[in-house]
């Protein structure tokens, strides 16, 4: 089928997926390949105020507007163009503006969620699950939020005993037995990246030559 291909690409919080989605979409042309982010794609929450929005259980999969994320997935698939929304992590709330997404011979579908959701598994041609030790996403995940989110130590800790770990015990790691490839060690993986990269631009190279 002359469409665009979906590789989705997950695992637990700082397991280094979006390293390795990055390395994909770094190795192709602008023009040919694209990267969505279910991060973008918490629900609305404007009807909360700021102190309710604030406990917001971001690890569960009820968090996010899947339905959504997944008609813009089917938009894009026909090549058409959606308005992705954008996540603003210090309000805790969708900002109003929104981003204009074009489609792509190759869509990165890239989050900790989307092998748990069945009708996001059976959009994907290409299944990653990114397995790391969780010692490293632990760290990985302090830092980030610290220092892009605005958030304190203590409440990073907090929010990975009692939300995090509960939920990739019960959600992300059972959802490993669904991937058709799976990378250890993250974004430190060169060569199981490198051949991810090589197996995409062959992708790439076969719906140009058709």
């Amino acid at each position: 089928m002359n469409r665009p291909i979906l590789i989705g690409i997950t695992g637990g919080t700082g397991s280094g997926k979006s390293t390795v989605a990055q390395a994909i979409f770094n190795s192709l042309p602008k023009e040919n390949i694209l990267i969505i982010e279910q991060d973008s794609y918490y629900k609305d929450q404007s009807h909360l105020n700021f102190n309710e929005r604030t406990k917001t259980n971001y690890d569960h999969p009820l968090a996010f507007d899947n339905d959504l994320f997944i008609e813009h997935l089917r938009s894009l698939m026909n090549k058409n163009t959606i308005e992705k929304p954008i996540y603003d992590f210090e309000k805790h709330n969708r900002k109003e503006t929104t981003i204009r997404v074009e489609s792509r011979d190759i869509i990165i579908v890239e989050g900790i969620m989307i092998l748990e959701d069945e009708r996001i598994r059976d959009l994907l041609d290409i299944k990653i699950f990114v397995d790391t030790d969780s010692d490293v996403r632990v760290i990985r995940r302090i830092l980030r939020d610290i220092t892009d989110r605005g958030r304190t130590l203590e409440s990073v800790i907090d929010q990975y005993l009692t939300t995090v770990r509960p939920a990739h015990l019960q959600f992300i790691e059972p959802s490993k037995r669904y991937a058709d490839i799976i990378i250890p060690e993250g974004g430190y993986n060169k060569v199981a990246i490198d051949l991810m990269v090589t197996k995409v631009k062959s992708i790439v190279s076969e719906k140009q030559n058709k």
